[in-house]
């Protein structure tokens, strides 16, 4: 998908439209798309404006540069960490949640085109969308608990219900990251296609999903992803407490600072 580079002034999320297909590419490929107030904010409003636009039929969402997203940016989670800002956090969190709903909500098909790595929240928000189409460079993980935290942005929903709640606690446990091939095997993943031809399989795809009836489509997607939006706000506000909790500790502290240090944390329970 696009590539575009970042200058100082390039929006965070850049939006083009082909027909009835809009296009929205994470901008920020300096820091592998991890996500910020500003890129989770400016997101959730491109999604919130696509739910409102009736001629619109299908969204693909990607990244620029090598990264899908590389999830939060933990050198942000780390000056917040430092200072003891959990509500800085939270606002971060919060508008992850929000995005998550937003994703799910928007009545047209979404589809994820994974161009490299796609961990943590990246990997959560790849999760929300529709369906998934990965390069053989992408990588997916649940990177959480290699610096003390715990999953966000629909991750503990979304994931169980793709992969099972056995194979989904192995992810959240270990934090590792698995190759686009295992992803595809287990169900992560619709499908994986070579780098190069990755933009043109996914308007190949996405072509697909917009010549589909837009009123069915619109209830398929409703009865598929809006039928337990309850239980889906439920997990989210409990992500959002047990990560603020998880942040605050000790453990988390090790796990960042580990990170940098590029040697493995020591974790403590406390």
């Amino acid at each position: 998908m696009s590539q575009t580079p970042q200058t100082a002034a390039a929006p965070v999320v850049l939006e083009s439209r082909e027909g009835a297909v809009l296009t929205l590419t994470m901008n920020r490929p300096d820091k592998l798309n991890s996500l910020n107030v500003d890129l989770t904010t400016a997101l959730l409003d491109a999604f919130r404006r696509a739910a409102a636009d009736a001629e619109l039929r299908a969204i693909v969402l990607t990244g620029a540069g090598r990264a899908f997203c590389a999830g939060g940016d933990l050198a942000l989670i780390a000056d917040a960490r430092r200072r003891d800002a959990g509500k800085e956090l939270e606002s971060l969190l919060r508008g992850g949640s929000q995005l998550a709903l937003a994703i799910c909500d928007t009545p047209v098909p979404v589809l994820a085109a994974v161009n490299g790595p796609a961990a943590g929240a990246g990997m959560n928000v790849a999760l929300a969308c529709d369906i998934r189409i990965a390069s053989e460079d992408a990588s997916f993980g649940q990177n959480f608990a290699k610096v003390g935290l715990f999953p966000d942005f629909g991750g503990t929903y979304f994931l169980p219900r793709l992969v099972g709640p056995a194979r989904a606690a192995e992810m959240f446990y270990t934090g590792e990251m698995i190759s686009a091939a295992e992803a595809e095997r287990i169900g992560v993943v619709n499908h994986v296609v070579p780098q190069e031809r990755l933009a043109e399989e996914a308007r190949a795809l996405v072509g697909k999903l917009a010549a589909a009836p837009p009123i069915a489509a619109r209830a398929v997607k409703k009865v598929l992803f809006g039928s337990d939006r309850a239980a889906l706000e439920r997990a989210l506000e409990l992500e959002v407490q047990q990560q603020v909790k998880c942040f605050l500790s000790e453990d988390c502290t090790e796990g960042l600072r580990a990170f940098f240090e590029k040697r493995a944390p020591h974790f403590t329970g406390r």
